[in-house]
């Protein structure tokens, strides 16, 4: 238990530039606290004494904003930075060395049944206020810029953005030319645009029609 503790305060240490001590680490980063309590709620979930692992799990939402399901996997290493409104559902399933900001849903779509949640591969970080939902991977070694909506899967090795998320550069390579986690296009915005140029063809359409000579 000592060893797993220390490796997760190494894991922030490395990972917070903010972050000035183990003391400060382990007595209030909020990240922390919430892992180490669903370590053990989880382990109560496995053995099936449900209401003590959601009592727990809940403690811990009142304590440090982050709602973790105790049925959710966890893999080590894994950083919650600030973390405050950050969702983690049942089924989700996370693998090492992970890292969510604040305001990360992994989330259903409340269509599925079972496996509802994603699962997240190694080395996978999600900016503050993504929403990763439904029961798809996010493959290894990829990014989820800020914001992003994510509603299929992500291949490895690739940055996804926007609201839904497309990937936007994989394995090194970038496949949309100027989109980063700052300059994502607006959905609303976009959607406008193509319906005032729809408009306009239509107008030149019966503008041609009108101007047409009458038999």
């Amino acid at each position: 238990m000592f060893s797993r503790i220390k490796e997760d305060i190494a894991c922030i240490k490395s990972r917070d530039p903010a972050a000035t001590s183990a003391l400060q680490i382990l007595l209030l980063y909020p990240g922390l606290k919430a892992v180490r309590a669903h370590r053990k709620a989880h382990w109560l979930y496995l053995h099936k004494h449900y209401f003590l692992a959601r009592w727990i799990s809940q403690r811990a939402v009142r304590k440090t904003g982050i709602e973790i399901h105790p049925g959710a996997k966890i893999g080590k290493r894994f950083f919650i930075d600030h973390g405050t409104g950050v969702v983690v559902g049942e089924t989700a399933e996370i693998g090492d060395d992970v890292i969510l900001y604040q305001g990360v849903t992994l989330g259903g779509t409340g269509k599925d049944t079972g496996k509802r949640h994603p699962t997240i591969g190694n080395n996978v970080l999600i900016g503050a206020g993504a929403k990763v939902l439904g029961p798809f991977k996010v493959g290894d070694n990829s990014n989820i810029a800020a914001g992003a909506v994510v509603l299929h899967e992500i291949p490895p090795d690739s940055t996804a953005v926007g609201v839904p998320a497309r990937v936007v550069k994989r394995g090194g390579v970038r496949l949309v030319d100027c989109l980063d986690q700052v300059h994502v296009p607006d959905p609303v915005t976009c959607e406008l645009r193509r319906m005032n140029a729809e408009i306009e063809d239509l107008k030149q359409a019966l503008q041609k029609l009108a101007d047409a000579p009458k038999e």
